[in-house]
């Protein structure tokens, strides 16, 4: 079994206390490949932001993805890096991401088999039983 990360971000550190190349090598350690799929528009993209006096607003906020440290992610862990621009690559990347980790499962088949000669055997009988009752009583002939 493999396992996996996808990695959807901007590709910026802004949160957390391990920087991402530390995170990509421990997660090699542990066997753990990182697909990184950056994301969003270059240049300015609406922000939501909760301000108490206004509400939540949208205001304009500069965009940086990083594709050097999302490439230099992937490569160290043995993953790959994907640009998705709109959903429909976003759908294209998962569904190449999900062929490259094809994992073969054994898979244990076990068949029950239910024994239908006990009927029969039954009705044999009975016509057995059948047969010497009649022929002791109804059809007993006198010699």
């Amino acid at each position: 079994k493999s396992k996996v990360i996808i990695l959807l971000t901007d590709g910026r550190n802004n949160r957390g206390q391990i920087d991402p190349i530390t995170a990509a090598r421990m997660a090699k350690a542990m066997g753990i490949r990182v697909y990184t799929i950056g994301t969003g528009t270059r240049g300015t993209a609406m922000y939501p932001v909760d301000d108490p006096i206004w509400g939540r607003r949208y205001v304009p906020m500069r965009v940086d993805i990083d594709e050097d440290l999302l490439k230099q992610v992937a490569s160290i862990t043995g993953g790959k890096y994907f640009r998705a621009t709109d959903t429909e690559k976003l759908r294209q990347i998962y569904k190449e991401i999900g062929e490259m980790e094809k994992t073969k499962i054994e898979v244990k088949e076990y068949t029950r088999y239910e024994e239908f000669f006990v009927y029969f055997l039954s009705f044999g009988v009975l016509l057995l039983v059948i047969e010497l009752v009649l022929g002791n009583t109804y059809f007993k002939t006198i010699p």
